[in-house]
């Protein structure tokens, strides 16, 4: 294939692939906090000079980082092909998407429905917010629903815990310009007295609608979530420098910052989700469940959403199992060794652990192998719809 596939060459790349694709790494930069350097990448390779430090790696993506620069497709996923990029992801789907995702989510959607990304930072990062739909679409993007998983194998860092929400009692009492001192100061942290950290416990992690404030702390996460990039920051101090203040109005209309300035983010906060005095038994992910066989077994770990879900497959050392799935997802190997449909994974070598399950195979039976001496550990992510029968906290829908 070249830059610019064609329906009959993604169609013969998935006969060649028996029906599954691989994936190249798709690596990003932020220059908002240093990097954890967990992502296996040589030394020299996280420093990026002014656009900041490799942080993240995103997964089957069909998003763009909203990053300034001259990297127009950072951020979007590339198949690959005798182990080499090929193509954009986003566009094989545009010439083949009945066949990669099915006739029924082609006439849909020609994405795959989710965005998944490791990030990976050296300090919490700043309190912030993912605007909903009725803010985000004010400035033509999409809102960010996301849910975290934290992997059980790699040092949870120096501040591994998340700030999520504010007191109960501010929105008991509807006392939300507690907030706005610091957003008008723009120099300290102490915005983060007015929230609540939770512990970032290993294999556990946490569902975030978006409108909820939050402040990730630095275990390596694994995280699945709505496609899109968009934020807005409510801290002004963190690791250590002011960040600018432009990112507070980055993602809000020109007219509306003029006209009420600091007070109009204030509009983007969920309150009652913030506010909500179970938020973490509302929002707390353990794994539940989803298979168990001889050989192994399924759990959901993305769940609670009807925007995305999420699983992790453990198969035991020369043992296999059998999945299958409703739909086209993608496949992202954590640990170990072993066959995914036929195709070589091995997890924590970039370039052998990824890869897009078409509709055509994931419907039917799939055989997954574990050809090495420790557990085969595989994540896998789905789009919207595809598993109403995930399971949901206390019967709480998306919000």
């Amino acid at each position: 294939m070249n830059d610019k596939p064609t329906r009959a060459s993604i169609e013969r790349a998935l006969a060649d692939g028996s029906g599954l694709l691989r994936l190249a790494p798709a690596w990003v930069a932020r220059n908002t906090v240093p990097p954890g350097r967990r992502l296996g990448l040589p030394e020299e390779a996280y420093d990026r000079g002014e656009r900041g430090w490799i942080c993240e790696r995103w997964l089957g993506s069909c998003t763009r980082a909203e990053n300034a620069g001259d990297v127009p497709d950072e951020g979007l996923s590339w198949l690959a092909q005798d182990g080499q990029p090929c193509c954009i992801l986003l566009d094989a789907l545009a010439v083949a998407a009945p066949a990669i995702l099915g006739e029924e989510r082609a006439s849909q959607s020609s994405t795959l429905g989710y965005l998944a990304k490791i990030f990976d930072c050296e300090d919490r990062l700043p309190y912030h917010l993912h605007p909903k739909a009725e803010h985000a679409s004010l400035v033509g993007k999409s809102p960010k629903e996301e849910a975290y998983y934290f992997p059980a194998d790699v040092p949870l860092g120096k501040h591994p815990e998340t700030f999520f929400g504010v007191h109960p009692y501010i929105v008991a009492e509807e006392r939300y310009d507690l907030l706005l001192p610091y957003l008008l100061s723009w120099d300290s942290a102490d915005i983060l007295k007015h929230s609540r950290a939770y512990l970032q416990v290993p294999d556990e992690g946490f569902h975030v609608p978006s409108g909820i404030l939050h402040a990730p702390g630095t275990a390596l996460t694994i995280e699945l979530q709505e496609e899109s990039d968009i934020g807005v920051t409510f801290q002004a101090l963190n690791a250590g420098r002011i960040l600018p203040k432009a990112r507070l109005s980055k993602n809000v209309r020109p007219g509306d910052w003029a006209k009420e300035g600091e007070r109009y983010v204030l509009r983007m906060v969920d309150w009652q989700l913030n506010g909500d005095p179970y938020f973490y038994e509302n929002r707390h992910l353990s794994p539940q469940v989803r298979a168990e066989q001889p050989g192994g077994a399924e759990h959901w770990v993305f769940y609670n959403s009807d925007k995305f879900s999420g699983s992790k497959l453990v198969v035991k050392p020369g043992q296999s199992l059998v999945t299958q799935d409703n739909g086209a997802y993608g496949v992202f190997a954590w640990r170990g060794q072993g066959r995914y449909g036929g195709r070589a994974v091995e997890g924590n070598v970039p370039g052998r652990d990824e890869l897009v399950v078409s509709h055509a195979v994931a419907t039917k039976p799939l055989l997954v192998e574990n050809t090495g001496d420790g557990d085969l550990v595989v994540l896998k992510f789905f789009g919207g719809g595809l598993n109403p029968e995930a399971p949901r906290i206390g019967g709480s829908s998306a919000m």
